[in-house]
């Protein structure tokens, strides 16, 4: 089957102001992230998102972001937010993960020397809706704006896998193209200071997103089973 018949998802995430809220969702975005890890600069409360997630237009996603957030406040931003969807980017197992009833991804952080191989992670996260692959490591947190070696993602997952960390309109046709993800993440490339976006340069991510999704690689022959998209790799 030719990859053209396939969508890479897009999430914006660190939203701070419910306007880039609306311009992002008109925009093509698939999933808005709102960030309450402490140490973030676009750090929210869940009052803040409660408001900023009414910005959102039909069929886009609201994805609450966690860094080794306490349960009682993931409880809290569930029961105010209603994210269809959490996100966990520090050392949170499985069990805690699971245990807000919504879907979640888990982020594994790629600055680290080792990270683990693909049935090494799904037997730490049996329950992850998707992993999520980012630049980030022990001593840094997502968001920094840099990328790393998309080599390193781990083969044969059989769960969707999204790439984050330093994608920018300049270089997401390429991350697309060379991983070919179920989704691809980014808040600071998208951003003129932390939490605020720049609408040509949302625009111009989704466009390139959109020119990688049809684009055809004349070594790729007709016939790659869909599998290969659908699961990220």
């Amino acid at each position: 089957m030719s990859r053209t018949l396939f969508r890479t998802r897009i999430k914006f995430c660190g939203m701070t102001r419910a306007g880039d809220v609306r311009l992002a969702s008109e925009l093509g975005a698939d999933a808005i992230g709102f960030v309450f890890a402490h140490a973030s600069p676009r750090r929210v409360h869940a009052e803040e998102a409660r408001a900023m997630r009414n910005a959102l237009a039909p069929l886009v996603d609201a994805v609450a972001v966690f860094r080794d957030n306490p349960g009682e406040e993931v409880r809290d931003v569930v029961r105010q937010v209603r994210p269809s969807m959490l996100q966990f980017h520090g050392d949170e197992d499985d069990h805690f993960c699971r245990g807000f009833g919504v879907p979640y991804v888990k982020a594994i952080a790629m600055g680290n020397s080792l990270v683990d191989n693909a049935r090494a992670l799904q037997a730490r996260y049996p329950a992850a809706a998707a992993f999520l692959f980012d630049s980030h490591g022990d001593a840094t947190s997502g968001g920094s704006g840099r990328t790393f070696d998309w080599s390193r993602i781990p083969q044969g997952l059989n769960k969707p896998a999204l790439l984050a960390g330093g994608l920018t309109e300049r270089n997401v046709f390429d991350a697309v193209t060379a991983t070919l993800p179920w989704g691809v993440d980014t808040a600071s490339g998208v951003e003129v200071s932390p939490g605020i976006k720049d609408g040509d340069r949302m625009r111009a991510f989704v466009e390139e997103v959109r020119r990688a999704d049809c684009h055809v690689d004349p070594d790729i022959k007709a016939g790659t089973p869909a599998g290969d998209r659908a699961n990220g790799l």
